[in-house]
């Protein structure tokens, strides 16, 4: 059945309606994109000082070694994995998940998998990966820290396990505009490379300064912490880009149709319009011809 006037009317009317609401959305997820990247950003120096510090330590030999435990039969690796709790993000979880595979293939071990988002673990769930346990995503900067002191929480019982195996994060990093990357960073064990590594970074002075109290611990576990807030941030950063290109998309496609609508409605309203011209000019050559 052909559509009428009307119709056309309630399907302009549905499209401007989709367009208002993609509109919202892209302004919601361009300002998002800006609070995570900033929180990154206002991290970087906080996380500066604290690897100089982790570095300090490893100068002074202050630290154990973190070497893996010979003999001991554990060979667990644990994974962290930040996705999305929320849709309209195109295949942000799939990608991630297929890379997630890809990642722990190269891994010799058992693995305990930990998801960051509902949708996340569905789609680890979908490629029959065994999951430990999962969190809740925040919803905004100020979240992210309690999700991040819970997770710390969840590890410091296992860590002795992560010598032989290792703990890692696997997220969506941002780039240039929409685009991101997943990407897998190694969180332990800091073993003797790592901590040659870091040990050799430039210190900012000429003197070194010395390490006062057992502070050890708690410089371990601010990096422990910084480490996961940076990637659980570029992680929410990331779904913020991915949305606002699929919004960027549907605004789009919202226009293209309305563009359709508008042209086919005013073809057929002038359709309307020609007819009824005719059926006036019939008329009034009809009412002449009876005269005559």
């Amino acid at each position: 059945m052909s559509d009428t006037l009307e119709i056309l009317r309630r399907k302009i009317d549905g499209a401007g309606e989709v367009a208002s609401v993609v509109s919202a959305m892209k302004a919601v997820a361009g300002s998002s994109i800006g609070q995570y990247e900033n929180a990154v950003t206002a991290l970087n120096e906080y996380s500066h000082a604290v690897k100089l510090a982790l570095s300090l330590c490893f100068r002074h030999d202050r630290l154990p070694g973190d070497e893996p435990v010979t003999g001991s039969g554990s060979n667990e690796i644990g994974v962290i994995v930040f996705g999305s709790d929320q849709g309209l993000v195109g295949q942000f979880n799939d990608r991630l998940a297929d890379f997630v595979v890809s990642t722990l293939a190269k891994l010799t071990g058992q693995k305990k998998i930990w998801a960051v988002g509902q949708r996340m673990l569905e789609s680890l769930k979908g490629i029959n990966l065994d999951i430990a346990g999962n969190f809740e995503l925040p919803g905004s900067v100020s979240g992210i820290t309690p999700l991040i002191v819970n997770v710390v929480t969840m590890m410091e019982p296992d860590l002795p396990k992560w010598r032989n195996g290792g703990f890692y994060l696997i997220h969506n990093r941002p780039e240039s505009g929409s685009v991101y990357v997943p990407v897998a960073v190694r969180l332990l064990p800091l073993d003797r490379q790592w901590r040659s590594q870091s040990a050799n970074t430039p210190w900012p002075t000429k003197v070194l300064p010395e390490l006062v109290g057992d502070i050890e611990a708690a410089i371990i576990r601010e990096y422990l912490f910084i480490t996961i807030f940076q990637a659980c941030a570029e992680s929410l950063a990331s779904e913020n880009a991915s949305r606002l290109a699929a919004m960027q998309r549907a605004e789009k496609n919202v226009a293209d149709l309305l563009g359709k609508l508008n042209q086919k409605y005013h073809r057929l309203r002038q359709s309307s319009i020609d007819e009824e011209l005719f059926d006036v000019i019939s008329g009034f050559e009809a009412i002449n011809a009876k005269r005559r």
